[in-house]
């Protein structure tokens, strides 16, 4: 929902510069990460709308569950956003704070779609051939879309790269339809 990733979007660039200034960025990002999935479960959502938690109860609880890993910072931060009422947006603020991790590192997310499984060595060529063209790091994530029926689409920002068998298909169509 965008409301939430602008509700969430000050919290992520103030984890983002305390992080950055503490040369902390990956235990931030995993924290975040872990923030958000605790952040994310039905219990911790009722927990989170209850009114008869104080903030002091559910910030102790929210940060037990979280688990022992957490800086004191990162706690801060939990009681910050319990504070004012955003330990909903959790997921939005590590979402944000990945894609400025990313820009500062000067890495590019790239979403692969596959019609089969792809193994590790195929993962390693295609990111490798996706760094040569992009002149940059590239973070993939692979999803089996068995709707492609051969081949990959690869998507990174606003570019798509279409190899699959589906979208040659649909460009051949299309060139017999002209």
């Amino acid at each position: 929902m965008a409301e939430n990733v602008t509700l969430a979007r000050p919290y992520a660039e103030a984890a983002f510069q305390l992080a950055k200034g503490a040369s902390a960025l990956p235990a931030w990002s995993q924290a975040l990460g872990r923030l958000a999935a605790v952040s994310a479960t039905a219990d911790m959502q009722n927990c989170i709308s209850d009114p008869r938690l104080a903030p002091e109860q559910l910030a102790g609880l929210f940060v037990g569950v979280a688990g022992d890993g957490l800086a004191a910072e990162q706690q801060n931060f939990v009681r910050v956003l319990v504070d004012n009422d955003r330990l909903q947006v959790l997921p939005e603020i590590a979402e944000l704070f990945e894609g400025l991790k990313n820009a500062h590192e000067g890495v590019r997310e790239a979403n692969v779609e596959s019609a089969f499984p792809l193994d590790a060595a195929a993962v390693q060529s295609i990111v490798a051939d996706l760094e040569k063209k992009f002149s940059c790091k590239i973070q993939a994530t692979v999803t089996v879309v068995p709707e492609l029926i051969g081949g990959v689409r690869i998507a990174i920002d606003d570019e798509v790269i279409d190899a699959s068998v589906r979208g040659k298909l649909a460009a051949m169509a299309t060139a017999l339809k002209n």
